[in-house]
This record gives structure tokens, C-alpha cells and sequence, in this order.
């Protein structure tokens, strides 16, 4: 049996309590590894199409506001 499937099956013996606990923990872990990419990736300059996108749809008017506003 690998390393994942003794955690998974430990996971579907815990208690609704510690599932929630553990799950909120897993959520700040994604949400961590999240921006760490999200740095990263800026500042390797591969969201950099982002910033030239908005800048062309500013000059021709198409940039929408965000957040949106009614």
C-alpha cells in the first residue's frame, strides 16, 4: 500500500470534526502553493500577456472596471 492511500484511508476513519479540521488545513495549503505559483510565475514575466492584454483594451476603450460595477 503507497504512502497516499494509507492517508486516504486514515482520512475515511476521522471523525466529522477532525475531517473539517483537516480540511480547512488542506484548503490553506492549495491556497498557499496557490500564490506562491501565481509569484512565481509573475515574476518570471509569464503573466506579463496579462498586463499587455489590459493595456490595448485600456487604449481602445474595451478595459473593463474589477471589480465589475453595476
Amino acid at each position: 500500500m503507497s504512502t497516499v492511500e494509507e492517508i486516504e484511508s486514515a482520512i475515511e476513519n476521522l471523525k466529522e470534526d477532525e475531517f473539517l479540521r483537516l480540511a480547512k488545513w488542506l484548503e490553506a495549503k492549495v491556497a498557499d502553493a496557490w500564490d506562491r505559483r501565481m509569484n512565481q510565475d509573475s515574476k518570471d514575466g509569464k503573466l506579463d500577456f496579462l498586463f499587455d492584454e489590459a493595456g490595448s483594451e485600456r487604449v481602445t476603450g474595451e478595459l473593463n472596471p474589477w471589480p465589475a460595477t453595476r
